[in-house]
Formats: structure tokens, sequence, C-alpha cells
């Protein structure tokens, strides 16, 4: 294959989950979120009440607002200048309006980057559904949008991630910091999903990476968080706080959680951790020590920018690219399927 180069484009995508930012927004968001899936009502209203915790409002949008914020200066100081356009998958601003937006504006091929790094149904392929929905909507004038790639072992992204470690597990005493059980986590899925990619193999080459990074000697493992399908369903283990659980009668007494599934902060990390997990670990007289998740650290804008120019240069093999990364550059037909 010819090597291409200098690939046009014009303009730049954030894509994301969304989330509500006050109470009235909370259910139809969830339905949203849930529409076709075999998630009982009764389910969704116990979300309900974890948001009304926090008076609605999840703060995932306003991280996204600091990430755009974050990179437009880095995207505009080393070209190509694109324009920064958002959308999301489940509330505004919706990525149909976006891609109406864009077409309107003139705007005919994009650049799109998912805040998730992994490859799963959830996490991927349903992005590539969601541009296509949405590209469908906006008609003829509709822009060609290509999604950049899974990029969960680039090293920016290890390193941004070895960095809010780093900076959790100093919270800790130096006398107890050695002994502290890190524990890495990401959201669960149904087996039937996880099956069918590379999610659980890539969380794992992720975990080991930074590790190695920090260059640390205690012992660590990998939970799972945020649940919601039918006790019946079989879903990815450990759960978080089955983890705490033992961890206690293990006589462990500093947890650093690393939430290395998510680039981040939103409702799985305040509630599902920060309230629920955090409140475990005092119950338990466990010493309670979150990462902050990439977020707008400089390595993770620096990886995007990064991942820019590979996208542009469409043929030149990027940085992280394992033998797992590499099956997942160029989705298949079969690849990331629900089961």
């Amino acid at each position: 294959m010819q090597k291409q180069l200098g690939t046009k484009y014009d303009a730049f995508l954030l894509l994301s989950f969304g989330g509500p930012e006050g109470i009235d927004d909370v259910m139809p968001f969830l339905e949203n979120v849930l529409r076709g899936k075999n998630v009982p009502r009764e389910r969704m209203l116990a979300v309900s009440k974890h948001y009304q915790l926090f008076n609605g409002v999840s703060p995932i949008n306003e991280e996204n607002r600091k990430l755009i914020a974050a990179l437009k200066p880095v995207v505009e100081s080393s070209g190509p200048k694109l324009p920064i356009y958002w959308g999301n998958r489940n509330w505004y601003p919706l990525l149909t309006d976006t891609v109406k937006q864009m077409a309107a504006d003139g705007i005919k091929r994009v650049i799109a980057f998912a805040t998730t790094g992994y490859s799963s149904y959830s996490s991927c392929r349903q992005y590539l559904e969601n541009i296509e929905q949405a590209c469908l909507a906006a008609g003829n004038a509709a822009p060609v949008i290509e999604k950049i790639r899974p990029f969960y072992n680039h090293p920016d992204f290890i390193a941004a991630n070895a960095g809010q470690l780093l900076t959790a597990m100093a919270s800790i005493s130096e006398d107890r910091r050695a002994k502290a059980k890190i524990v890495f986590t990401a959201h669960s899925i149904p087996l039937s999903m996880a099956n069918g990619c590379f999610y659980a193999q890539q969380l794992q080459e992720v975990a080991k990476s930074v590790i190695k990074t920090v260059d640390v000697t205690n012992a660590w493992q990998i939970a799972y968080q945020s649940r919601s399908g039918p006790p019946t369903q079989p879903w990815l283990e450990p759960d978080i706080n089955d983890v705490i659980e033992g961890l206690a009668k293990e006589g462990v007494r500093d947890i650093v959680i690393a939430p290395i599934g998510f680039v981040s902060d939103h409702m799985e990390i305040l509630f599902d951790l920060d309230t629920q997990a955090k409140q475990l670990c005092e119950q338990l007289g466990i010493g309670y020590h979150r990462a902050k998740t990439a977020g707008s650290h400089p390595k993770f804008i620096s990886m995007i920018r990064k991942l820019v120019d590979e996208k542009i240069d469409q043929y030149r093999i990027g940085d992280g690219q394992s033998e797992i990364a590499l099956k997942q550059d160029f989705c298949q037909t079969d690849c990331c399927l629900i089961g």
C-alpha cells in the first residue's frame, strides 16, 4: 500500500458520553443512556438518586470544557489549526446537533477523538455507530468523520496516569506508603461483551505499564466498578467493594485507587469511588487515596496532539502500538460486538 501523507481535515471533534447538568436533566439523560438496554427501571431510579446527591450535575461536561480549553492552544500553535467541535452520545451538546452544525459550517472532513481509550462495544464500536447515525441525520451535507484509534497504551496516556498515581501515593505517610495496595479500576462490562473484544487484556497492559513507569514495589490488582445489569447476567469481576472488604481482612491499612479505565471524572468516579468506596474504606479503617484521572494532564493533551498528527499521516505507525493495539487500529466487521 502506498504511504499517504498530509490528509486534509477541516475540524476536530470531541466525542464524549455526556452528563446531566441539573436535577431536571437526570431522568431524560438516564433514559437516553439505557434506551434499548436490559436494565430494570428500578436500577435507573436508584442511579438517579446518585445524581441527586450532587444536585443533578455530573462532572463530565465541565471536564470536557477544561479539556477543550487546554487542547485549543496546542492545536492552534503547531497546526493544522482545526476548529474544535464537541458532541455527546447521551446529553447536550448532542452529537447529532453538532454534526448538523458542522454541515452548516461547510466542514467536509473531521478527525474525531472519543474520551475513552479502550476497545469494547460501548467504548469504541458504539461511537462509530453514533457517528454514522448523526451523519445520516445531517443528510448529504454531512462531513466525513474519522475516529482516532483506541489509545490505551500510548506512552503519554501511561505517563499521565503514572503521574496521577504518584501524586496520590504521596498523600500517604512515608512509613505506610510502601505497604499500600494499588487497585486499578475500570467500568465493568458484561462478559458477553468482554469476550468479543480486548478490553480486559488492554487494562492489564495499562496497569503493568503504569506500575513499571512509577517504579514501585507495591502489590496491585485490577477491580471493576459501576456494573448496571441484572444480577443473573455475568459481568467482569471482582467488584471494587468486594476487593476493599478482602483487603481489610488481610490487614491492609491503605488503598490507592487508580481509575485507569476512565479519562475524566464523572458520576462513576464521584459516586462509585469517592462516595461508596470511600465510605466503605472509612467503615473498615482503611486509608482511602484516589488518583485523579488523566483529565487535562499535560501528557494527555500532548497525546491528543500526537494522535491528530498520526491520523493526518494515515499509515504511519504511531506510539504505543502493541500487538493488541494493531489489531484494533482498523475496525473489522466482527470486532467489539455485543455478544
